[in-house]
């Protein structure tokens, strides 16, 4: 009877290694499938060329942001998918207005012209501008360190840079981020007339790079001008202070505060044909800044998450749950649209699962980050092999992207595509971030990349730590 027993378990044992190495084999064709048919038939690259050149910079409330969605509602539309449509959402309306001017005086007389940029929803200068000495500090820490007493009156100029020793460059960005975003809001409270900060960049050039700003609970009568400074300048204009600390800044500022007006969230999904209550995201934001045409931030996101769809249905794919893009609006400057998708979500009781952003780039893809639990992870690591054919091989826990992560809840997981980031700062929120900076087979490999990966979480599901699962694994 044991002689049996264990001829049983061996035989048991034997077909599950036989089951799993099918399986394997299915799942590598299919990945081999999914990135033939993304870089000989893509599609991803013709939509960002229409969204860059044909539409342009799409800051949110804007015309171009309107255009955007109608676009690509139109594009989603020709895809056959199981239902597109459109979701409200109220969002912030700024606009930069006419040109911005800046120069350092450096001497009684002569001055130099500065490359300088609005920070988005900076207030404008008074109208004759803004002219006053220059403090650089280092950091908001720093400001308490000077006091009252050396900031009023005087423009804070914020010069910590991005620390090039790091590898990863997010870490570099989230390392100075602050002087950007509260740099305004913390000068105002020692008296400081405007605020100048470096651009958020790893190369050295002539291009101011925007973002977002806040102002917290600053009485909009006391909220001051914020601008970027590029690089070169932000170092020349350190080198003069070193020289001769009194020197005096001008800049002009012509920036707008609107009424929230209303945009959309664009929406389309495939059904799923077992499981259809199981909703997995895969999506990037709509919106961009307005100095470029947003191609690598966020058009190449966008596009990508389309191309999921897309590359679902010309392959005769039918996913066993709800796959679902959404092209998010407002990331840049206010998070509405990733805000009220959650919302909407939560209200009607809907079943997330699994949620994928891309938002890093169009660069070629490296592979990914999760956030999971430490099971999860373990079970998505075990499909790490599949990608290393395609040279995918960054498999690790940590974010995943802004607009999704409203979404997190029990045991849903939250994934972000992670692309090569040594060039993403060189062209983020600056007049550099055009359709001519993205490769097409960079950006097809990022869509089958994504593609691979939402293959794979349809096929086998997402391990559920906290609750019964109606899936086996």
């Amino acid at each position: 009877m044991k002689r049996l027993l264990s001829l049983l378990f061996i035989s048991s044992m034997f077909l599950t290694a036989n089951s799993q190495e099918a399986s394997s084999k299915e799942d590598s064709l299919q990945l081999r499938k999914i990135y033939d048919y993304a870089l000989l038939e893509g599609k991803s690259y013709d939509w960002l060329d229409h969204l860059s050149n044909n539409i342009g910079g799409r800051l949110s409330g804007s015309l171009n942001a309107q255009k955007a969605v109608d676009y690509t509602k139109a594009e989603l539309e020709k895809l056959g998918l199981d239902k597109v449509w459109l979701q409200p959402v109220m969002v912030p309306k700024w606009t930069r207005g006419g040109r911005e001017y800046s120069y350092l005086e450096t001497a009684p007389g002569e001055t130099r012209n500065l490359n300088i940029t609005a920070l988005g929803g900076s207030v404008s200068t008074p109208e004759g501008g803004t002219k006053a000495q220059v403090i650089e500090v280092q950091g908001l820490e720093e400001l308490a360190e000077l006091g009252r007493e050396k900031i009023a009156g005087k423009i804070v100029f914020y010069n910590r840079p991005m620390r090039p020793e790091l590898i990863h460059t997010f870490e570099a960005y989230g390392g100075c981020v602050d002087q950007r975003y509260s740099g305004a809001e913390e000068a105002a409270k020692y008296g400081a007339v405007g605020v100048i900060v470096r651009s958020l960049s790893l190369k050295q050039d002539d291009y101011p790079h925007t973002g977002s700003m806040s102002y917290g609970d600053t009485p909009v009568s006391k909220r001051i001008p914020a601008a970027a400074i590029s690089t070169n300048d932000a170092d020349y204009v350190s080198g003069m202070l070193k020289i001769s600390p009194d020197l005096k800044l001008y800049f002009k500022l012509n920036s707008e505060q609107h009424e929230d007006v209303l945009s959309y969230n664009v929406i389309g999904e495939i059904t799923g044909s077992e499981y259809p209550d199981e909703i997995m995201v895969v999506g990037g934001h709509l919106d961009s800044w307005d100095l470029g045409d947003g191609s690598h931030d966020d058009g190449a996101g966008v596009v990508q998450s389309m191309e999921v769809l897309r590359l679902f249905k010309e392959m005769g794919y039918q996913p066993k749950r709800t796959i679902r893009v959404v092209l998010f609006m407002n990331e840049e400057n206010g998070l509405r649209g990733g805000n009220e998708y959650a919302k909407v979500a939560h209200e009607k009781g809907e079943n997330h699962i699994f949620a994928l952003e891309s938002d890093s780039g169009g660069f070629t893809p490296r592979g990914f980050s999760f956030d999971a639990d430490e099971a999860q992870f373990a079970q998505i690591r075990s499909w790490q092999s599949l990608f290393k054919p395609y040279l995918i091989h960054y498999f690790e826990l940590g974010g995943s992207g802004a607009d999704i992560g409203p979404l997190k809840e029990g045991d849903m997981v939250l994934a972000g595509l992670r692309p090569d980031s040594q060039r993403y700062f060189d062209h983020h929120h600056a007049a550099t971030d055009t359709f001519e900076h993205v490769n097409k087979r960079e950006l097809e490999l990022g869509a089958a990349t994504m593609t691979s990966l939402i293959y794979l979480v349809d096929k086998y599901g997402i391990k559920q730590i906290n609750t019964q699962s109606q899936q086996k694994f």
